[in-house]
């Protein structure tokens, strides 16, 4: 469980320009890595963009320690991965409006995150993946639950993925953010989406409902859809599916939206728990169709 990864350690064109230090140490075996070895602040060569890429497609988040970013080295990295989204909902930093502040202490009224969700699904076509460093966090608690969609849909009947598959729901940013931004002209994004979804890189079937935002499935009426909905979140969120991250300070955490749902554990009031995120854009959703494939 704790050996490196084999098939990217030994892959020679992989292995070209990435630290000799660098190692990729799964966590559990579904979801979830740690890589060791690489200094995020540094300009990473191509060859070390696609050895974090290779490890992100395999695992689904990624984790590193003990890094020490600015907003520029953050700002970066992310643009090594995709062209970075401005957040719909967030304000960013002024001088830096991919950048979005992630804080909590004693006077918080709530957190983000706290519902199960993959970031900003309500966009016509959402994020790729996030970036999330923390530069302070509190003595114990604060952990993120990190969930693979990929596992939660191989879990289930072949007759529910055949059921499933090419059905849509209604992902509504409204729910998320009129709590932040009162502001009564404010329209956030509403937009369907499959309720499996194939990777576009690895060609893989997930989940993709989250508690957060989707509203209903298109063309059920509300108390089926609820239904469907209420067992899928649960399901979606069984243990075996998921890994948790215990934070520490300058921790970096890198995840797929594509394929993971994600929950922030809220269990720290009044400590404080602080730092800053960048978004990937990502495309439209390839949905599967009726009969369980692409």
């Amino acid at each position: 469980m704790n050996a490196p990864s084999s098939v990217l350690d030994a892959d020679p064109d992989v292995r070209a320009g990435v630290p000799a230090q660098a190692q990729v140490r799964p966590c559990t075996m579904n979801i979830g890595a740690d890589i060791e070895g690489i200094d995020l602040s540094r300009e990473l060569t191509p060859e070390t963009v696609r050895f974090i890429h290779d490890a992100l497609m395999a695992h689904q988040v990624v984790f590193f320690r003990d890094q020490h970013l600015s907003h520029e080295d953050h700002l970066r990295l992310g643009r090594g991965f995709g062209a970075l989204a401005i957040h719909s909902g967030v304000a960013g930093l002024p001088d830096y409006p991919e950048v979005v502040a992630i804080h909590a202490d004693a006077s918080s009224r709530y957190v983000a995150g706290e519902n199960w969700h993959s970031d900003l699904s309500c966009n016509a076509e959402p994020p790729m993946g996030s970036i999330l460093y923390l530069q302070t966090v509190p003595p114990v608690g604060g952990d993120t639950l990190f969930a693979s969609m990929y596992a939660a849909y191989d879990a289930l009947s072949e007759r529910m993925k055949t059921y499933l598959d090419g059905l849509e729901a209604v992902h509504d940013g409204e729910l998320v953010y009129r709590r932040i931004i009162d502001d009564p002209t404010k329209r956030f994004p509403v937009n369907a989406h499959p309720v499996v979804r194939v990777h576009p890189v690895t060609g893989r079937k997930a989940l993709f409902v989250n508690k957060q935002y989707t509203t209903h499935i298109v063309g059920m009426d509300r108390d089926e859809s609820r239904a469907i909905l209420a067992y899928l979140y649960e399901h979606c969120t069984d243990p075996a599916f998921q890994v948790r991250f215990r934070w520490e300070p300058r921790s970096v955490a890198f995840w797929d939206n594509r394929c993971t749902l994600h929950h922030a554990v809220w269990d720290y009031y009044p400590q404080v728990r602080s730092g800053f995120r960048v978004t990937i854009q990502g495309d439209k959703p390839i949905a599967a169709t009726s009969g369980g494939r692409p």
